[in-house]
């Protein structure tokens, strides 16, 4: 290797460094990208029926702010009422809990005896599992500023994209050489179209899923049937793990209740759950984008060991721009060309030549000689 080609790596190791260094941002860059796709959809859909641009921008952005502030009013209020009865009800059940316990030690033969746990044993044995929750709950409480100043910044940043986002592209495109910004544009409207295919399929399974959540719990008469519902749908973006979290708040509030009413919640997200893998998904996300199930959740698991919660979150969307960029730039320009012979052109050779006719006299005629490969040559006469 030569001295530019040192510099050149040495460069390159050092923008993966600085890169890595900086992933929080972008990551929080990529969720304002997300966003901002999301509200110039529909944008663009208001766009349509006749409305101005800036018009159409105010629109969308007020939908969503509208529907952000409905989704905590809807969800904020029962769920505290719900949540105080709870740690009156805990208590309680601890008690009820602990006298069974003595029922049944009292009513097994002694030898049984020992092997059966009471409340202080098992109270010593969650110690370590309590003070961890306790320390995530500091920790969170803490970290609440943070979490406020980068909401904030994603917002401020999805207003800026959503505001001359053709702008932005542009700059990005000139960030790479000049006989590559066609090919990088291209790549760019396969994203926006993956990304908006993507952002439809969500809705509409996350709308499928509240509603068979709302009316499973409303036969239940679990409480806060709408409230739980609601959260279950917007948990259903985190695949495979978003059904998981929305069962527990659900069971919570159905212990208040009975304790086979919980079960009779589970029973229901465990349909839900499989009814929206099998079918709801597959059906939905078929013309929308195509994702084997093993790559969402290795790719799940990596962005959250490097990422955490948002990197969990946004899993997907980040799943499908890699995959477009991994093929087009990885698989389509470097790989499949790594190796392959350079194709030749076609060259065209004319020739005279001085041919007789049926008279004897001399004429001159036209040969072309098509020289496809050096090893394979056609001639064509023309007289």
């Amino acid at each position: 290797m030569n001295l530019g080609q040192w510099m050149g790596l040495i460069a390159l190791l050092v923008s993966l460094y600085i890169l890595w260094q900086i992933k929080e941002v972008l990551l929080l860059i990529f969720a304002a990208i997300v966003l901002a796709t999301t509200l110039n959809r529909l944008a663009r859909r208001f766009q349509r029926s006749g409305i101005r641009r800036g018009f159409a921008v105010t629109l969308s952005v007020s939908i969503f702010i509208a529907g952000i502030v409905g989704f905590f009013w809807l969800i904020v209020p029962p769920f505290a009422v719900q949540f105080q009865e709870l740690t009156y009800r805990v208590p309680q059940g601890i008690e009820r809990f602990n006298a069974w316990l003595y029922q049944l030690r009292a009513a097994l033969p002694s030898q049984i005896t020992p092997y059966i746990p009471d409340i202080n044993s098992l109270t010593q044995q969650a110690q370590p599992f309590i003070n961890r929750v306790v320390g995530s709950s500091f920790a969170f409480v803490s970290g609440s500023l943070e979490v406020v100043l980068k909401t904030l910044l994603v917002l401020v940043l999805t207003g800026m994209f959503l505001a001359d986002p053709q702008a932005y592209r542009r700059l990005f495109v000139r960030m790479f050489p000049s006989f590559y910004r066609r090919r990088v544009d291209g790549i760019l409207d396969k994203c926006e179209v993956s990304l908006e295919g993507w952002i439809t399929g969500a809705f509409i399974a996350m709308c499928v899923v509240a509603m068979m959540s709302v009316i499973g719990l409303t036969a239940l008469r679990v409480r806060a049937a709408l409230a739980l519902g609601v959260l279950a749908g917007f948990l259903n973006l985190i695949p495979n793990l978003g059904p998981t979290l929305s069962v527990i708040p659900a069971m919570a509030i159905a212990l208040l209740d009975n304790p086979w009413k919980s079960l009779g919640v589970l029973g229901i997200y465990f349909i839900i759950q499989q009814a929206e893998s099998n079918f709801i998904t597959p059906i939905v996300m078929a013309h929308q984008v195509s994702l084997l199930p093993a790559v969402t959740l290795i790719c799940q698991l990596f962005f959250v060991s490097f990422f955490g919660f948002l990197g969990l979150f946004l899993a997907l969307p980040l799943t499908v721009v890699a995959k477009i960029w991994i093929e087009e730039v990885l698989v389509k320009d470097v790989l499949d060309e790594w190796g392959s012979k350079p194709k030749k052109e076609t060259e065209f050779v004319i020739v005279s030549d001085n041919l007789k006719d049926e008279s004897g006299s001399q004429t001159q005629g036209l040969t072309a000689k098509i020289i496809k490969n050096p090893d394979e040559q056609t001639s064509i006469d023309d007289d």
